[in-house]
């Protein structure tokens, strides 16, 4: 009895520390345009294309979020040569020195 009251006791901390880590992502909205990393930015470390968002930080400074290949980015379309306005919504990160975002919706703009 005591092991499996142990057991639960480890269960809920668990479910509680997921629970926690998955409330501090948080998706942001951010507008601005979109190009290629290769292409457009002529990134030397850029070896294929990749699509950038070139947009304003929190702080208002231009700063660019590359843009994590998933199905709302490839509804989206790639645009290699050419920039396109957007508004993209999704979780920020940061990997390798560079920030990341990962789409849950993207709006062509005008």
């Amino acid at each position: 009895m005591k092991k499996m009251k142990h057991l639960a006791s480890l269960c809920l901390m668990a479910t509680l520390a997921f629970a926690g880590a998955a409330a501090a992502a948080e998706e942001v909205t951010l507008s601005g345009t979109v190009v290629c990393a290769k292409c457009s930015l002529k990134k030397d470390d850029a070896k294929e294309c990749q699509d950038v968002l070139v947009a304003k930080n929190a702080t208002g400074e231009q700063a660019q979020y590359y843009i994590a290949k998933n199905e709302v980015s490839s509804q989206f379309g790639h645009g290699c040569t050419k920039e396109a306005p957007a508004t993209v919504t999704g979780e920020v990160s940061e990997k390798d020195g560079r920030m990341w975002i990962t789409p849950s919706k993207m709006e062509k703009g005008s």
